[in-house]
């Protein structure tokens, strides 16, 4: 039934979803009646909007029957679905208490019934029944709270995803490690901050020695286990603010910021000391549930800025360089790269 004469009471509606609409918790049936006989009941067909994002407001809605959605549009235009609206449920309130445009496009999935009160109405309830009207607003109160904590919930979810999106942007799935890509952009950003190389550092570059024959013999998860071992040794024998990264296969990378010659050394070594300590259990041979004990060794090479390198490209050379020096000299060892 339509409401011909707007603004004029009509006879209470019986029907189930409105009486257990949120908008009349706690409303007795007196109070419920008085309410909606200042509501008409609205046809929106399939594709039909209710009303249109930024469109200003002069009435709130209740889906009786039917599904209706609301989209909003994006920057480039397209329009994104963003929630569906349950039967019951009220909305446009805000256009009409607080005057804002509206936040969004409602359109009808299917044909549909919605209930409607004019702002004129909505402030009549208020002003000519004050119990009724405060029951109202505290209903839409509630709801505003609930809708509050959805999305703050919402927001946190989103952005525990966006931080877990980003470490996985800038570390090594297998290891934990940071990967290739950050240890580059941290060595750029280094220089950018001291492009003139008055502040040290050093940078260690990694192999484990004779990896391929551990994974010919025992498998490709022993050299996945032998990895992680080792990335252990290296979150646990250095500082919180130096650089560790796995580049690629077996090989590994540490900026060390503001640490001379010395200091690196005296962690290169401590470094290779308990690589060569370390003992993984590994399969026996590949798919083999038994375990056997087996050790790496590990060949580093150290440049340090300023002397060996004064922009990331002559500093990640000059640690290859002494890297390869320590394989060609007999490999588990440490060698620095040559003074320029």
């Amino acid at each position: 039934m339509t409401n011909e004469n707007p603004g004029v009471p009509q006879a209470p509606i019986e029907n189930p979803v409105l009486i257990n609409s949120p908008l009349f918790t706690d409303m007795s049936s007196l109070e419920y009646n008085a309410a909606t006989a200042f509501m008409e009941r609205r046809k929106i067909h399939k594709d039909e909007a209710v009303f249109y994002q930024d469109d200003i407001g002069e009435e709130m809605f209740i889906l009786l029957e039917g599904s209706l959605s609301a989209y909003r549009r994006q920057s480039d235009g397209t329009q994104r679905r963003i929630f569906d609206i349950g039967l019951g449920h009220f909305f446009g309130e805000m256009s009409i208490i607080a005057g804002d445009p509206r936040s969004a496009t409602i359109k009808a999935n299917v044909d549909s019934d919605v209930m409607v009160i004019r702002r004129a109405d909505f402030y009549r309830i208020i002003f000519e029944f004050p119990m009724l009207g405060i029951k109202i607003l505290n209903s839409i109160l509630s709801l505003q709270n609930e809708w509050f904590n959805h999305s703050s919930q919402y927001l946190g979810d989103m952005m525990r995803w966006g931080e877990t999106a980003r470490r996985r942007a800038i570390t090594d799935d297998l290891t934990g490690l940071y990967n290739r890509r950050f240890l580059e952009d941290s060595i750029k950003e280094y220089f950018t901050h001291d492009p003139a190389g008055h502040r040290k550092a050093s940078l260690l570059m990694l192999d484990l020695d004779k990896i391929h024959a551990i994974n010919e013999r025992h498998g490709v998860l022993a050299g996945d286990l032998v990895f992680r071992a080792v990335a252990e040794i290296l979150n646990t024998q250095t500082r919180p603010g130096d650089i560790c990264a796995r580049l690629a296969g077996d090989e590994f990378s540490i900026l060390l910021p503001d640490t001379d010659e010395e200091y690196a050394l005296i962690i290169a070594e401590n470094i290779r000391e308990a690589v060569a300590r370390e003992e993984v259990m590994v399969p026996e041979k590949q798919g083999s549930v038994s375990r056997v004990p087996i050790s790496t060794r590990t060949s580093i090479g150290i440049a340090i800025v300023p002397v060996h390198g004064r922009n990331p490209e002559n500093l990640i050379t000059a640690a290859d360089s002494a890297l390869r020096k320590a394989k060609e000299l007999g490999r588990n060892r440490v060698e620095i790269a040559e003074g320029k």
